[in-house]
């Protein structure tokens, strides 16, 4: 099987299923890869910088601590992961002309969240193979979507509305909240049958995301 290929496909099958589920205004192509290559790049440069500070500001000396994992999963991991993409859509995405009603704020929010998503299958896939290729076409990847999409509800209502900054760092806080869920029951796996609880994070958060693709598509201006 052709590792790129493998590595690649599950976020190309979200980007397009979430660009699909834009029904009544579909955004123009270029923006959409702009955002996308922004998940590539800066997203990640932001993500490494800010990681880099913040493991020297929390030490994670001992694996099998809880309270050190959980710092671990939900500040190193999920807050700057999910801030790093949060800036690209707040920053970039949200101020454009482009980002005319609340169903952008998921589509953007997913565009630079695949972005994130697909270097990081891409290394995770070329050093481990096949097999884990596999897993997380199942597993992080689609974590990753909803992540994004629950982020980008809030932000798309925030965009029309006079309490844009407390909604956009209530995406912010959702996001960070299932993505550190979500890694703190797989980075205490030292604990038997505690990764289950990786699964039931990413079982609600997928039907949360459903429900918000759902809510914004019923509210859409350019519904007729």
């Amino acid at each position: 099987m052709n590792l790129l290929l493998l590595a690649i496909a599950p976020a190309t099958i979200i980007i397009l299923y979430i660009y699909f589920k834009d029904k009544f205004e579909k955004e123009p192509i270029a923006f959409l890869f702009k955002n996308f290559l922004l998940g590539v790049t800066l997203s990640v440069l932001i993500t490494t910088i800010l990681g880099g500070f913040a493991g020297k500001i929390i030490p994670l000396t001992i694996k099998t601590s809880v309270f050190q994992q959980f710092l671990k999963a939900f500040i190193v991991v999920a807050l700057v992961e999910e801030f790093s993409k949060y800036i690209i859509v707040r920053y970039y995405a949200q101020r454009n002309k482009e980002f005319n009603e609340p169903f952008d704020g998921i589509v953007y929010a997913v565009m630079v969240s695949m972005g994130f998503a697909t270097l990081e299958n891409v290394l995770y896939v070329y050093q481990y193979g096949v097999s884990t290729g596999i897993v997380r076409a199942f597993t992080a990847v689609p974590a990753h979507a909803t992540f994004a999409i629950l982020m980008g509800y809030f932000m798309g209502k925030a965009k029309f509305s006079k309490n844009r900054v407390v909604l956009n760092f209530t995406g912010l806080f959702f996001a960070t909240l299932f993505h550190g869920a979500y890694d703190f029951f797989l980075f205490i796996n030292f604990i038997p049958g505690i990764s289950i609880g990786a699964f039931i994070s990413l079982f609600i958060g997928v039907f949360l995301s459903k429900k918000a693709i759902k809510k914004h598509q019923q509210s859409s201006v350019f519904r007729v």
